[in-house]
């Protein structure tokens, strides 16, 4: 059973910086897409940053130059730099991740817990 497990959220002032982490666990063959995306109070989740199964990066206009989004194949691990946060970046970050399990035929979409983060005015 895969588990995916997200850390890092919190309280920051604008201006300041957060890391999130996601990692995955449990009977992985590989892991063909990561990604982050956010979903503020009100409004539809969103893209914020991914790795195509294609091997491009992708990042929303807003937080291009701001964020960066990493991995570390051999943890199964997906990060989100954060730096120079603003007030309207304040949302449930969630990470999603395709993978291939172990024996599988096709990859399956799994999603993270969520993460708050609160960026103070």
């Amino acid at each position: 059973q895969v588990q995916v497990v997200e850390s890092g959220g919190g309280l920051v002032q604008t201006g300041g910086s957060l890391r999130l982490s996601c990692a995955a666990s449990g009977g992985i063959f590989s892991i063909n897409a990561m990604g982050w995306y956010r979903q503020a109070p009100g409004k539809q989740r969103e893209m914020v940053a991914v790795f195509t199964s294609g091997g491009r990066t992708v990042y929303e206009y807003s937080v291009k130059g701001r964020f960066s989004i990493s991995r570390d194949n051999a943890k199964n691990t997906v990060y989100l730099q954060m730096n120079s946060l603003k007030p309207e970046d304040t949302a449930i970050y969630y990470c999603n991740l395709e993978v291939r399990r172990v024996g599988a035929q096709w990859d399956d979409s799994y999603w993270g817990q969520g993460t708050q983060v609160t960026v103070a005015s």
